[in-house]
């Protein structure tokens, strides 16, 4: 049977709105995907629907469609997508309306079912990341455009696949497959050279968005439109493979795949091929995100110029202990950034920074008071006082945390072009969760001489974020840089590299056939990206942190 060509056009909300149109015309491609939520997303969402209650979905995508149905339509090509966020009905409705408009026949369906809010009382959004097999009925029935509201990234093509080649929730390898193309593919071009360690080997400038050749049995081949910018090679790929993963058990509502598993390959330029992915069944509970407001967060940075750095920090600190302490906010965090370098010849490169973040939840701890006794010091402190930007009276933030529920408390259905309502029922078969245990490790490098330098020469990274925990997956390029690797870059090694981690639970993961170690690290981003709690609120350079510190590495990798 020739393959799926599933093809992605969005990685985020807020991604390059040509790329649908550039995905449409650059080649070959059956389905197109459009991946518009992250757990920050739902809760900007729900704060629009608070001012707007039709404001719950992504508006820039109809907006890309406008431009765009047409050609879809004429060119055979479906549509799938999770910019329905909290309301994928009204999107559906909004799309039939533009069709209307437009005068073109397209058949509309949706996905719904991942509300939970109700149940969850006290927060402003509660969704369960649902399957594909609500995508996959809407398919089969006829649907030109598929609106989901908060499904797995990965469900918008196991979702299509599944459609395609017939298969049901019991052919977990095929299915473990396509959540594997799933994954490389939900985060657009950074599949394509995007954010990528060794970017300076291709051209990404402005990179193609990628796709995935899926088959029968589950495998697939990667690659983008030809002509178009970066590059697709393995070590893309696997960058993109262990963004946001854990450990060998990638977990989801359909099928737990085993990144274990995965073998990757070239297969000619800007090709790489996936395959001998295994499947088991998925756990017996649904994952559901919580979105609700933590409080409120200010925040004002001192840019401390010149001599005595460290004395001009202390001053505002004794300075604005008294405001603090009249009302004191639950959290305060003081922060000295040290941007500056001796005998600098510009003034910015003279400078450092001191950040103050206060949170509480009253507005008025955090406002006003806070921001009057920073602003009173303009002429009563050190010497050169000025901030970044004057403190405002308080800015609301969110926190996110996951529950789970059983798959029975998610009333998961397919809306079709028709009106019909299809229930899709829960998975017959479940296994718990257990975690892995460690592969042997690899025959260690022979001794050698050793140099100090740093560990991404020979190593790249890519780190994100899982509400308050973050990931930094870091793979090896050649084998012997494995054998070092996985001997070298321990849980201990690692939290001597990352200071941050030394007080946090930290749990490293084997990936041979990646030739990479995935470390997750529990609560160094605190209730999540909306609470704002450090520097790299999503850890997206925690990876590139990581490979800019020295170790001693062997000279034969170097």
């Amino acid at each position: 049977m020739k393959p799926l060509r599933i093809g992605n056009f969005s990685g985020f909300y807020g991604d390059r709105s040509a790329a649908l149109r550039e995905m449409l015309t650059g080649g070959e491609v059956d389905v197109l995907t459009g991946d518009y939520l992250a757990e920050l997303t739902m809760l900007i969402l729900a704060r629009d629907r608070l001012k707007d209650p039709s404001a719950g979905y992504a508006r820039t995508f109809p907006r890309q469609l406008e431009d765009c149905l047409g050609l879809a339509r004429e060119r055979g090509v479906r549509i799938v997508t999770n910019a329905g966020g909290l309301d994928p009905a009204g999107l559906a409705g909004e799309i039939r309306r533009l069709a209307d408009r437009l005068g073109i026949p397209v058949r509309v369906a949706h996905v719904e079912g991942d509300d939970l809010t109700a149940a969850h009382p006290g927060t402003l959004a509660a969704h369960a990341y649902l399957g594909g097999f609500g995508i996959t009925e809407c398919l089969r029935a006829g649907a030109d455009v598929v609106v989901t509201g908060r499904v797995t990234d990965a469900a918008l093509v196991t979702g299509p696949a599944a459609a395609h080649f017939g298969w049901r929730p019991d052919d977990h390898d095929a299915l473990a497959g396509a959540v594997v193309a799933g994954h490389v593919l939900e985060c657009g071009t950074q599949a394509t050279g995007g954010n990528y360690a060794f970017f300076t080997e291709g051209d990404v400038r402005r990179p193609g968005f990628p796709l995935a050749e899926i088959h029968a049995d589950g495998s697939s081949v990667i690659t983008k439109h030809p002509g178009t910018g970066g590059f697709v090679d393995v070590g893309t790929v696997t960058a993109q493979l262990l963004y946001e993963t854990g450990g060998a058990r990638y977990a989801g509502p359909d099928v737990t795949a085993r990144l274990d598993t995965v073998r990757l390959g070239p297969e000619g330029p800007d090709r790489v091929r996936i395959e001998g992915v295994r499947g088991e069944a998925p756990p017996p509970t649904l994952k559901v995100g919580l979105n609700r407001l933590g409080g409120f967060r200010n925040e004002v940075v001192f840019v401390l110029t010149g001599l005595g750095i460290e004395a001009k920090a202390a001053l505002v600190r004794e300075q604005l202990a008294d405001a603090l302490a009249k009302s004191p906010p639950r959290d305060v965090r003081w922060e000295l950034v040290r941007t500056d370098r001796a005998d600098a010849d510009t003034e910015e490169t003279a400078s450092a920074l001191l950040r103050l973040v206060v949170r509480d939840p009253d507005q008025r701890v955090v406002g006003r008071a806070l921001s009057g006794a920073a602003v009173e010091l303009a002429l009563a402190s050190y010497p050169g006082f000025h901030v970044l930007a004057p403190p405002g009276k308080g800015a609301p933030y969110g926190v996110f945390e996951e529950v789970y529920v059983p798959y029975v408390g998610a009333a998961h259905v397919a809306v079709l072009h028709d009106g019909r309502r299809i229930p899709v029922p829960p998975p017959r078969h479940t296994r718990p969760l257990a975690a892995v245990p460690d592969p042997p490790l690899p025959e260690p490098l022979p001794p050698g001489p050793t140099r100090r330098a740093p560990l991404g020469l020979v190593v790249g990274a890519r780190s994100g974020d899982k509400g308050g925990n973050a990931n930094v997956g870091v793979w090896a390029r050649s084998e012997d840089a494995w054998r070092w690797l996985a001997h070298t870059l321990t849980t201990d090694a690692f939290r001597r590299l990352i200071p941050e981690s030394r007080d946090l639970p930290v749990t490293r993961h084997l990936l041979p056939n990646l030739r990479a170690v995935n470390f997750v690290v529990e609560g160094i981003l605190g209730a999540g990206v909306a609470a704002q709690a450090r520097f790299d609120p999503q850890a997206k350079a925690l990876g590139e942190w990581l490979r800019s510190r020295h170790l001693d590495i062997p000279e034969a990798l170097l």
